[in-house]
């Protein structure tokens, strides 16, 4: 882990103008510079670059950030190892922490494997292209599939020799550890000690990680009256994870960003040959179902995913869950079905990039019309075949996250399949509820034993997420906290819950106010917005971040947003020292969420708002934090508390609350506790009257 002191010299030193203008011819327009996007296609520069600020962003596409997100974005690099190249390039000792004994006989070891991996790679290689039998054998093979020399140097495409352990005596002799030759799967030990190769008379794939590590390898078997299986992969080991990783995946990671569409294929030869074509932005699932690791990776790149299909209905339909796993995600899936007889790999081999891009134009549906018909095809005029199909479509639309396509599939699945469309979205609407109230049960179950794991006993469920004020009923505490008191806030505790979920409705009111304050917090939490005097009559400062979090303890609330709650801790855990700037600190924080976040926050806009008249001078956020600050902070609390007692009436309406005593005591309380919250804020804002 790199240390801040490293992070602050290489923020400091990073100059954003010079580092873009590695990627991307830039010219001078006033203050700023511009140039063509790097991220997607366009002949009109919407790519300004602001080198007061240290910031970029294209105007089009939306992406950018500050010069470390900038080299994340277009190296598709980590946080930490973007730090690294950049720090390389300033010539930047980069100081990270000590290793325990534990991790670094863990890093020890997948370092090792690592090393056997390039080796092997390497030894494949050179037999492929200098061996005898690498050149009959294996060469004349990928020479049948039409790869050329370029295509094979690229993949590092390789043979492994027709002798049961020529591999494993050859790495031994070179004084590599039998151990790691087994933990990564290049050999296996029989019985007698002895080694053998895994992937002997085989042509080998290489599969790399995102930054180009080789992590496994596959091995396709040359011999059309072997018994064997036709292709064998590396098993699961310490730095290989099936379910994490893409075939292709490092080769095609900028051609994805770039043309922010994702083609997804089946096998290794199917990638590579439409790598050859000219198509570049293809990952293979290695002839497994997609599983959540490898959505996640392909979702870092784009949200557009086309899937190449060849004719086989089975195959099709055994790959439909994944499908739906990507629709669960929100992506927006193509699927392309090639002509009978093709796969990728052969379609790729008849046409060229233009044709082969013109063809998947032409014949792309969206997925959910091309599971409709597929289905409907196999159901024919049986009944029972058609509600199953009904039930089967229906669960893949109430997946998606976003209503409004929601909506749109569900119309357009009225029509397809002949069925009312109020009666599609009752359906869509069931599976929504119960999918909810079982993630709220597994939620709330994790919680209590968490509590019980703490020990903690008689307090009310955190769940609700606030708790009655301290103090006499009826006193109303005062609007802003007493100064030369600490101000902490709450706990950030992974066991809370919001009862306003984001993708809800009564988000749309309720988390842009949040979202406001955070952004008041990153841009200006550092900065006194006002004096205040205790009973004593001594002044004292006070911040926005310590007005913000003393303002949420008066009434012991939390931000609904875990990343909100974790920022706030850290503002107000650092806000008295020296030199502390919040868009500085949060901009560079190590943790890749909270620095893009914070970026986007600090350059959403050059003033939340200002006001002004013909007659008068600009009065910017700056100048009136003493009254932005407190006017917001009461708006997001008045959300709080009616939200919240909305949804404690509906937990009391609960058939399942009010059969469990202690559940339903519990949350009696907290409405009581809410209620209360409500008067005393009622009262500190005199006339205003709240509704529930």
């Amino acid at each position: 882990m790199i240390d801040q002191a490293t992070i602050d010299r290489i923020m400091d030193a990073a100059q954003i103008v010079d580092v873009v203008s590695e990627f991307v011819t830039l010219r001078k327009r006033g203050v700023n510079y511009v140039g063509l996007c790097p991220f997607h296609s366009e002949k009109t520069p919407s790519f300004s670059v602001s080198p007061s600020k240290g910031v970029c962003k294209c105007f089009s596409c939306g992406k950018g950030g500050n010069v470390v997100h900038f080299i994340m974005e277009h190296e598709q690099l980590s946080y930490y190892e973007a730090l690294k190249w950049l720090a390389h390039k300033y010539n930047i000792e980069v100081k990270e922490r000590e290793l325990t004994d534990e991790e670094k006989h863990a890093q020890s070891i997948r370092e090792s494997m690592f090393v056997v991996n390039e080796y092997a790679r390497d030894y494949f290689q050179n037999i492929l292209r200098s061996h005898v039998e690498g050149q009959t054998v294996g060469m004349t093979y990928f020479r049948q599939r039409g790869f050329r020399d370029d295509i094979i140097t690229k993949f590092q495409l390789g043979y492994c020799l027709n002798q049961h352990d020529a591999f494993a005596r050859e790495a031994t002799l070179k004084g590599y550890r039998p151990e790691y030759l087994v933990k990564t799967g290049l050999c296996y030990a029989r019985d007698d000690g002895s080694l053998r190769d895994r992937f002997w008379g085989r042509v080998i794939f290489p599969v790399h990680t995102l930054s180009g590590k080789v992590v496994a390898f596959g091995g396709r078997v040359l011999k059309t009256d072997a018994k064997t299986a036709k292709y064998v992969n590396s098993p699961e080991s310490e730095i290989y994870h099936k379910s994490n990783e893409l075939y292709g995946i490092y080769f095609a990671k900028q051609s994805i960003v770039k043309q922010d569409r994702c083609f997804l294929v089946e096998g290794y030869t199917d990638v590579i040959s439409m790598h050859q074509s000219g198509i570049e932005n293809v990952v293979a699932s290695s002839g497994t179902s997609l599983t959540p690791g490898q959505i996640r990776l392909i979702h870092r790149f784009t949200n557009n995913i086309t899937v190449l299909y060849d004719g086989d209905m089975a195959g099709i339909k055994a790959s439909l869950r994944g499908i739906d796993m990507l629709l669960e995600e929100g992506m927006n899936i193509k699927v392309v079905l090639l002509p009978d007889g093709d796969d990728p790999d052969s379609f790729a081999r008849k046409h060229n990039a233009t044709d082969y891009q013109a063809y998947i134009n032409a014949h792309e549906v969206d997925f959910i019309r091309f599971k409709t018909n597929l289905l409907l095809d196999d159901a024919g005029n049986d009944p029972i075949k058609r509600a199953g199909l009904i039930t089967d479509i229906v669960r893949s639309i109430s997946v998606i996250p976003d209503a409004i396509v929601r909506s749109v599939y569900i119309k357009e699945c009225s029509q397809l399949l002949q069925v009312e469309e109020k009666l599609l979205i009752a359906e869509v609407g069931k599976l929504k509820e119960a999918q909810l109230e079982k993630e709220y049960k597994a939620q709330r179950n994790a919680q209590i034993q968490a509590q019980r794991a703490a020990g903690e006993q008689g307090a009310s469920p955190s769940a609700e997420g606030t708790a009655a004020p301290e103090g006499e009923p009826g006193e109303a505490a005062p609007a802003i906290p007493v100064p030369g008191e600490p101000v902490v806030p709450s706990p950030v505790s992974d066991t809370y819950e919001s009862y306003i979920p984001q993708d809800n409705p009564e988000s749309r009111k309720f988390y842009p106010l949040e979202k406001l304050i955070m952004e008041l917090l990153v841009r200006y939490g550092e900065r006194v917005m006002c004096v205040t005097t205790d009973e004593e009559g001594n002044e004292a400062p006070l911040t926005v971040t310590e007005f913000i979090a003393g303002n949420l303890q008066i009434d012991d609330l939390q931000f609904h947003n875990p990343l909100h709650r974790q920022m706030l801790a850290e503002a107000v855990s650092h806000i008295h020292d020296e030199g502390f700037r919040a868009e500085h600190y949060f901009g560079t924080h190590p943790n890749p969420d909270i620095s893009r976040y914070a970026v986007n926050l600090a350059n959403e806009r050059y003033t939340l708002s200002k006001y002004h008249t013909k007659s008068q001078k600009i009065v910017t956020d700056e100048e009136r934090l003493y009254e932005l600050v407190p006017h917001v902070m009461t708006d997001f609390k008045h959300a709080i508390v009616e939200e919240e007692l909305k949804h404690t009436q509906q937990a009391l309406l609960d058939p399942e609350n009010m059969h469990d005593e202690s559940r339903y005591l519990s949350i009696m309380k907290h409405y009581k506790d809410l209620s209360e919250v409500q008067r005393i804020m009622a009262k500190r804002l005199g006339d205003r009257v709240l509704n529930v």
